[in-house]
């Protein structure tokens, strides 16, 4: 199916667009909403290896001497503590601690550090902190991101690299910088957005479709397969991993959106952290998992109500393989309601009524062990 009008391309969109009958936009980019059956993708993650790609994130460089203070100015965890090769995730807030973005940092010369996100505001915080001779660039046009994710993706991996890739010698939120992978200069990323074992691989955009190419021909004994957005929407709302625009937006903060954990705020002081530590102890709210008795499409946006009362809404709402196909969903709602068991009922769009149960957060290995095997 053709590109919708507007959008742009992604570097490997010419290997899966004629499979593709839906698209969405994902800043600005056509991103395919399936590439063939969703239930089979999600299969491939949870069971083999799923490959998709992430270049559409925006790519933020900050560089000169003044690049890791003002990441950190920004950031609220600490840039200056982070170890060599090591990724931090955590949260970018403005000036009355009001979420602007979730992003991951890397440290990749003292004085080149790399901020990956989904706000444009973030830059523009990046900016106002940079001294002069630091500069703060959008980059994202010159790479491209394949993302590797489920319990074969070292295995894929491994055979198109001589680097060690194992959990030893790659441990999760760590990178290499200075890999070859299939013979491309390539960063190596151990993240992901899905609870499985997974890889980011970054070469330089005009080598995208050799590593595509080489990744679905080390890979197809593995059973490796290509997912849309809909197959990683099913594993992250399994994996409680939150969205902007969705789990959160500039009217909460991250304690609201389950990302208090995220804030150190014994690092010294970054943007934010003053309105953070004064509304601490205020929190209303708190994002949450709910099972709901309707479709997914019924489910999704549907008011919660606990004894009648409006206490929040459905953020998105999924068929759960981990629960068997009940429809499961991410929610905002009143701290009255976050305690797992909490009986609610979900008011469609079209008024109908259903039944809706707070569950513990993640549904999927709480415990987080798969991504850290």
């Amino acid at each position: 199916m053709a590109l919708p009008e507007g959008l742009r391309s992604t570097p490997f969109s010419t290997r899966y667009a004629d499979r593709v009958e839906e698209w969405i936009d994902v800043y600005g980019h056509a991103v395919p909403l399936t590439i063939s059956d969703p239930a089979e993708e999600y299969e491939a993650i949870r069971t083999a290896v799923g490959a998709s790609e992430y270049s559409m994130l925006y790519k933020w460089h900050v560089e000169g001497a003044g690049a890791v203070a003002t990441v950190d100015a920004v950031f609220s965890r600490s840039v200056r503590g982070l170890g060599a090769g090591r990724v931090a995730y955590g949260v970018v807030v403005d000036a009355d601690g009001m979420m602007l973005d979730d992003v991951t940092v890397a440290v990749l010369a003292p004085g080149h550090v790399a901020v990956t996100g989904g706000n444009p505001a973030t830059q523009e915080a990046l900016a106002a902190h940079a001294p002069a001779g630091t500069t703060v660039t959008e980059r994202r046009d010159e790479f491209a991101v394949l993302t590797l994710q489920g319990p074969r993706s070292r295995e894929v991996l491994q055979r198109l690299t001589k680097v060690d890739v194992s959990g030893a010698a790659l441990p999760y939120y760590t990178f290499l910088r200075e890999a070859f992978v299939a013979g491309i200069p390539a960063q190596v990323n151990r993240l992901g957005f899905t609870a499985e074992l997974g890889y980011e691989i970054q070469v330089p955009r005009e080598r995208a479709l050799e590593l595509w190419d080489a990744v679905f021909e080390a890979g197809q004994d593995l059973g490796v397969r290509a997912f849309g957005a809909a197959a990683l929407m099913m594993c992250r709302t399994e994996a409680g991993m939150i969205m902007g625009e969705l789990e959160y937006d500039h009217t909460v903060t991250p304690f609201e959106c389950r990302m208090g954990w995220a804030l150190d705020f014994d690092k010294g002081p970054f943007q934010g952290r003053d309105a953070l530590l004064a509304r601490k102890d205020s929190v209303t709210g708190r994002v949450v998992s709910v099972v709901v008795d309707a479709a997914p499409e019924v489910a999704e946006g549907a008011r919660l109500e606990l004894d009648g009362r409006d206490i929040g809404y459905v953020t998105m709402a999924v068929p759960s393989p981990a629960l068997d196909g009940a429809t499961l969903g991410l929610a905002r709602v009143h701290r009255d309601a976050v305690k797992a068991g909490t009986a609610l009922t979900a008011v469609a769009a079209d008024g109908s009524k259903a039944d809706a149960t707070v569950r513990p957060t993640p549904v999927y290995d709480p415990d987080r062990t798969r991504v850290r095997a």
